[in-house]
């Protein structure tokens, strides 16, 4: 049986030469297959180093362009760009903080909480993601959490002034106004239940006595207290005091941000 070999079209001629430098250069790939393979590592090594150079800057000039866009008021667009830019550095704290700064904004209360949780997970020793956390917690009604972040990050950076002058004690004034509101919303249950069940109703009396009158006059004294309580507002005032104001006869706040600064930068470590 014939053994097997490459045809050659009619006519076409091979070189010896050619050959023999065919047949050196096989040998040679034979003697050294290592080198060939560490070559090849290397270069792919060196294309993921490449690879990873591109993203960091292109993640860098997404995150500038958000911050500008941010600024602007434009916060969806910054959004976006900050959304491109985690795709490329997905471990980048910085971009999860100001995310979370423009969702807080735009009151996006739990994405922004999400936002900031992922930047201190990523950087657990930085006070601004704290800081922003807290901020977010707030506007979400977590009040006990956003002191518990406040904390930390008054712990990491305790020269920070506004740590203590504005978020802590903003967070400290919330927190004791619910607990005023916690207080209200009792008494005006508690009454509720003594008028539907005034214990003077379950009396036997008789319609010409002094008791009968006492009983009603008694049971419109709680029905007016209960109705005082439900047009009252538990308000905290410039210096931190609790007031129960009536609605119609004081105009009342709304609770704002413990600072007017809109820090949407970026922000270093």
């Amino acid at each position: 049986m014939a053994s097997f070999g490459w045809k050659r079209k009619v006519g076409e001629r091979v070189s010896k030469s050619v050959v023999q430098q065919f047949e050196a250069e096989a040998e040679k790939a034979d003697e050294n297959p290592a080198e060939e393979e560490t070559d090849w590592l290397h270069a792919i090594k060196r294309r993921r180093e490449i690879l990873l150079e591109d993203c960091d800057a292109k993640s860098k000039r997404l995150k500038e362009e958000g911050a500008v866009l941010a600024e602007q008021g434009r916060h969806w667009e910054a959004i976006k760009k900050w959304d491109e830019a985690i795709q490329l550095t997905p471990d980048n704290p910085l971009l999860y903080e100001m995310k979370s700064q423009v969702l807080t904004i735009l009151q996006e209360v739990f994405p922004a909480v999400k936002a900031a949780e992922m930047a201190v997970k990523l950087r657990p020793l930085w006070w601004e993601g704290w800081q922003t956390l807290g901020r977010a917690q707030l506007n979400l009604g977590e009040v006990d959490l956003a002191l518990r972040s406040f904390q930390v990050a008054i712990h990491l950076c305790p020269s920070e002034s506004t740590l203590w002058q504005e978020d802590l004690a903003w967070a400290l004034k919330l927190q004791k106004q619910y607990v005023a509101t916690k207080e209200k919303i009792r008494q005006e249950e508690e009454t509720k239940e003594q008028i539907l069940n005034a214990p003077e109703l379950d009396q036997d009396y008789d319609f010409e006595s002094d008791e009968v009158l006492a009983a009603c006059v008694a049971v419109a004294k709680r029905q007016t207290h209960y109705e005082e309580l439900k047009r009252t507002a538990v308000v905290i005032d410039s210096e931190g005091n609790i007031k129960n104001v009536v609605c119609g006869e004081e105009e009342t706040e709304e609770a704002m941000p413990p600072s007017k600064e809109e820090f949407i930068k970026a922000r270093g470590f």
